[in-house]
């Protein structure tokens, strides 16, 4: 029997028999994987049939993103806002393809709104648009990408709750959508249906879009933030919202950063020394401790990272420089992928032994991409957020099934 290139959207049952292969289709199951079963996910994964490789992938809300090989973007998971992008509202267990025909560069996936880029800088959005995230100018909702209404081009993009920033090839940052606490970075507290520079003229090198606040940093890595800081996820040291970018306390040239809902970390240049601020009631700043810190605090384990991603749950996962995932903080539907639902105020590894490429946490589920491109993800599970073919939380990595 053939071993590959098959894919069965939905069965009550397989037998084989030498090369015959029997299957039969549950009537009630549409055969475009919208009711796609675990049992269901046991007939493909026995066949054989093999996802296609991922170059990048991205956890939102409930939801995640994938871009294959080709550029061509999927997406599973809740979807009644649209945020898979195939122009329906029905929920997908397994990725499907976004509508358009576009393809994509890269791919980011904010709360209840995705957006590409194409490889020539176009950037395009699809979801919620209630604020104007979406950048179209407009506040309607879209179950299928739009352009957002700029003649500019990006090479970087990232997708937030409300908001949604981006960098152009000279490291000028522009955000759209809404800013009732000046998380676009204008200066004022109002929301803007099309891009509009942050203010302070900076030169970034990468940007992140989180709940109510985005941070950025430039070439040499000294990182800035902006908008809500409740939490004190600044790390200014103020507590006190800035509608503009404020230094981030301590003068650390950090690698990467990445801002969530009320905490933000980020990695040291020299050391790979993780760091985070802000909000920890679950221990997602990894010091050890559930205090919140206004300013950066080190992460305890002395591991060092390539990567991290702060979800928004209240957890932290990251990469070291060779590939191994870690994770810590709120564990209670197995986010941090150890095997358990424990709370860890620490580092602890991620299960399987896999070595990924990249990473990256949603609300309460992760996504990452291994070595050869295969897709993993693990935690929340009940909208179809895995991409398993199950709504079944997954405490420890699984492979993101294929189209």
């Amino acid at each position: 029997m053939p071993t590959t290139g098959y894919y069965v959207a939905a069965a009550d049952s397989a037998q084989a028999d030498g090369n015959v292969l029997t299957i039969r289709l549950a009537d009630s199951q549409p055969a475009d994987g919208s009711s796609f079963t675990e049992a269901t996910a046991a007939v493909v994964s026995w066949l054989g049939a093999q996802p296609p490789p991922f170059t990048t992938t991205s956890a939102g809300g409930n939801y995640g993103c994938g871009t294959a090989l080709s550029g061509k973007p999927f997406c599973w998971g809740q979807n009644f806002d649209g945020t898979v992008g195939d122009g329906t509202t029905m929920q997908r267990n397994v990725p499907t393809a976004v509508s358009g025909g576009l393809t994509f560069a890269s791919v980011s996936a904010g709360v209840a709104h995705a957006c590409g880029l194409t490889s020539a800088g176009a950037a395009w959005c699809w979801g919620t648009n209630g604020t104007g995230q979406l950048g179209d100018n407009s506040t309607t909702n879209s179950l299928v990408p739009v352009a957002v209404a700029t003649g500019l081009t990006f090479t970087r993009i990232s997708a937030g709750e409300q908001h949604t920033c981006a960098l152009t090839g000279a490291g000028a940052a522009y955000c759209w959508g809404g800013n009732g606490n000046g998380q676009l970075g204008d200066g004022t507290t109002t929301d803007r249906l099309t891009p509009t520079a942050v203010s302070g003229g900076l030169v970034l090198a990468s940007v992140s879009a989180g709940g109510l606040h985005t941070c950025a940093r430039t070439s040499a890595g000294a990182t800035y933030c902006w908008g809500a800081n409740t939490f004190g996820q600044l790390g200014d040291g103020s507590g006190a919202q800035q509608n503009a970018p404020a230094a981030v306390a301590g003068g650390l040239a950090f690698s990467s950063v990445s801002a969530s809902a009320s905490h933000t970390c980020a990695v040291r240049t020299t050391t790979g020394a993780a760091y985070c601020w802000g909000w920890n009631g679950s221990g997602e700043l990894g010091d050890g401790s559930q205090s919140a810190a206004a300013t950066p605090v080190a992460i305890s384990g002395g591991l060092a990272f390539g990567s991290i991603s702060t979800g928004a749950s209240g957890f932290t996962c990251g990469l070291t420089t060779g590939g191994a995932a870690y994770c810590w903080g709120l564990n209670d539907v197995g986010q941090l992928g150890d095997g358990s639902n424990t709370l860890r105020t620490a580092p602890v590894a991620v299960g399987g032994g896999l070595t990924f490429t990249s990473l990256d946490a949603g609300f309460s589920h992760v996504t990452a991409v291994a070595q050869g491109g295969a897709g993993y993800s693990w935690g929340s599970n009940g909208s179809g957020q895995l991409g398993d073919g199950t709504t079944s939380n997954r405490t420890a990595p699984v492979v993101v099934l294929g189209p």
